[in-house]
């Protein structure tokens, strides 16, 4: 599976001084460094080199400074990492090739040149403003079938995990969650549902998600009252 590359890939750009959550906006990998605006490069996973890990660097050019290609290097060293033209395909592409032993050391096969293509930026921007959002790194890079843990995730668990000990006003959640009132209204996942006017109770498929999530609903109501103390607009 392409998550056991994620964290060797992860602690490699982590040591060249970036910040690293996995799968955000469909990148496997989104790393930011610096501010205003931040350096933004994308990382994408496979077991292997091949054509689909290629047109994946592709698509995410038009939203990355640097585009990283990261796969299992072969037992033999026969695979596609030891064919000059690959490496070649890559470096006018501008990407860099990460190849990751099945120790997890990650060796730079070839190093990124500044790619041109042109941006887009309202993508880049949903993508910077997600990672900063999310609270910490709940979702290893490489997986895409259970449900991501994206930052709106975060705050409806959070809000759930407030009404597990009963109905509550929107107000009464605001201090510490000030999207609250747009979260229960919404109510995306079928979690909440109004028990007055004005007051929401937790539904039965909110309850089976606090369980489903026990330890993410807790470090999130804990990183989101660091964040937004009581009594704090």
């Amino acid at each position: 599976m392409e998550t056991a590359l994620y964290l060797p890939v992860k602690r490699f750009l982590e040591g060249l001084g970036y910040t690293v959550k996995g799968e955000i906006g469909g990148c496997d990998i989104v790393a930011l460094k610096g501010d205003a605006p931040p350096l933004v490069i994308i990382g994408e996973l496979k077991m292997s080199f091949n054509l689909e890990l290629v047109l994946q660097g592709v698509d995410r050019l038009a939203v990355a400074d640097e585009v990283w290609l990261a796969a299992q290097l072969s037992a033999r060293g026969k695979g596609r990492e030891s064919d000059a033209r690959f490496r070649n395909l890559c470096r006018r592409l501008g990407f860099g090739l990460l190849g990751v032993s099945a120790t997890g050391r990650v060796d730079i096969l070839v190093s990124p040149c500044a790619p041109t293509p042109r941006k887009n930026p309202r993508r880049r921007s949903r993508l910077v403003a997600e990672h900063r959002r999310r609270q910490g790194d709940p979702v290893a890079g490489g997986g895409s079938r259970a449900p991501i843990m994206t930052a709106y995730r975060q705050q409806a668990l959070a809000c759930a995990a407030a009404l597990a000990a009963g109905p509550l006003r929107p107000r009464d959640l605001k201090p510490r969650l000030p999207d609250a009132s747009k979260i229960l209204l919404r109510n995306v996942y079928g979690w909440f549902a109004r028990a007055d006017r004005g007051i929401y109770d937790l539904t039965d498929t909110g309850r089976a998600a606090l369980a489903r999530w026990p330890q993410e609903h807790v470090a999130i109501g804990e990183a989101i009252q660091a964040s937004h103390p009581a009594g704090r607009s």
